[in-house]
């Protein structure tokens, strides 16, 4: 497994770490998630929309490297992953992780999408609405503290238009973002019913290793510094 942040090289080559929002003057910086995935989960960070393109054209790149006689199925991986990450923005995504893992030449389909909530985080409220569809307690994460997870099978419509007679299944955390009312929604989800267990498994073991991260803010005298920097007239000859 490898570490994927608060700093670490997503698909396109570039590094970035996750923030939970902008720094609010309650704290001495803003909260940076990190996560431990396994080696061949690849990162698509989903804004600015540029970045996201960027992303999943390096994605394909990769995964066709040394195959130059198919472009048509080239381009079709290429519009669906950028589909799936668009409907991840859809959904208040910051990030979304893809699983090309394989066991026997088998591959390990399973995705894990990252969103922000803005609301307050009550644990009892949140499992309350939660049981209405699927498994749901208050759970705590080694570093990250308290949550809330939740367990459900669900027919995507995905699955419906491959015609898979299996249903996802998907395993949902909340977890409360310090010092903050806001809620981070780390979604799992595979379409591999049979190995369901064994799957979801590994997510929760992926979702053990999250944790927190308080980012230092500039000092007055570097606040400064920067805005002066950024004011400089650029091109002009002294």
């Amino acid at each position: 497994m490898r570490q994927t942040a608060p700093a670490d090289r997503t698909a396109d080559g570039r590094t970035d770490g996750e923030t939970s929002g902008e720094t609010s003057g309650e704290t001495d910086g803003e909260n940076v998630f990190g996560l431990i995935t396994p080696e061949d989960w690849f990162r698509i960070p989903l804004l600015p929309e540029e970045r996201r393109a960027a992303s999943v054209s390096a994605l394909v790149k990769r995964q066709f490297a040394g195959v130059d006689d198919q472009p048509v199925l080239r381009r079709q991986a290429e519009e669906q992953l950028l589909g799936a990450a668009e409907a991840g923005v859809e959904q208040g995504g910051v990030v979304l992780y893809l699983s090309f893992l394989e066991a026997a030449g088998i591959p390990l389909s399973a995705s894990l999408l990252i969103s922000r909530i803005h609301q307050r985080f009550d644990g009892l409220d949140v499992v309350s609405a939660l049981k209405g569809k699927g498994e749901a307690a208050l759970v705590r994460l080694p570093a990250a503290g308290r949550a809330a997870r939740r367990r459900r099978s669900e027919r995507t419509r995905e699955s419906r238009r491959l015609g898979t007679e299996f249903a996802d299944t998907m395993v949902e955390y909340f977890v409360p973002v310090p010092d903050r009312d806001e809620v981070l929604m780390l979604t799992f989800s595979t379409p591999l019913e049979p190995i369901a267990d064994s799957m979801v498994e590994l997510f929760d073991a992926v979702a053990g290793t999250l944790r927190w991260q308080k980012t230092a803010q500039p000092t007055p005298k570097q606040a400064t510094q920067t805005a002066q920097a950024t004011q400089e007239p650029r091109g002009q000859q002294a």
